[in-house]
């Protein structure tokens, strides 16, 4: 959820002066990174992997094995973002489902219900609530345009 929040974000929080262009070489599903360039635990990004693009967390030892040119970028991801990442992983959990029906509202045998719409359409939504506008408010202190 970390990594499709950063994107909603727009806002990766790269480090400055913290990227390697080049060519990377994986094998046994770790990748070779100057020593003590990421610290444990450390948010990294890499572009250019046909098969590990994307956001990964360091020491990363799940990579699929392959050389590629491309990019490494280290992240300096704040704990409060990751945290509502966490919690939104959690409302996705619970809501996405129902958020993502197309049905806003229904009736049957003297039952029925009205989906709040969260205020019309959004992120390509057909009026439903997302958890992009779930978390709106919490969401735009961190967004770069």
């Amino acid at each position: 959820m970390l990594e499709e929040v950063l994107r909603n974000l727009n806002n990766w929080f790269e480090v400055p002066g913290k990227r390697l262009t080049g060519f990377f070489e994986v094998s046994g599903g770790c990748i070779g990174l100057p020593d003590g360039w990421l610290l444990d635990g450390q948010y990294f990004r890499i572009e250019g992997s046909v098969f590990n693009d994307g956001l990964h967390q360091w020491p990363a030892v799940d990579l699929r094995d392959e050389t590629f040119t491309g990019e490494i970028a280290a992240l300096a991801v704040p704990k409060a973002v990751t945290e509502l990442a966490a919690r939104i992983g959690e409302w996705q959990a619970k809501y996405g489902k129902a958020a993502e029906s197309p049905y806003q509202s229904e009736s049957f045998g003297g039952y029925s219900y009205t989906k709040a719409s969260g205020g019309g359409s959004q992120n390509g939504s057909q009026g439903g609530y997302t958890w992009q506008s779930a978390f709106r408010s919490e969401l735009n202190r961190w967004r770069k345009l």
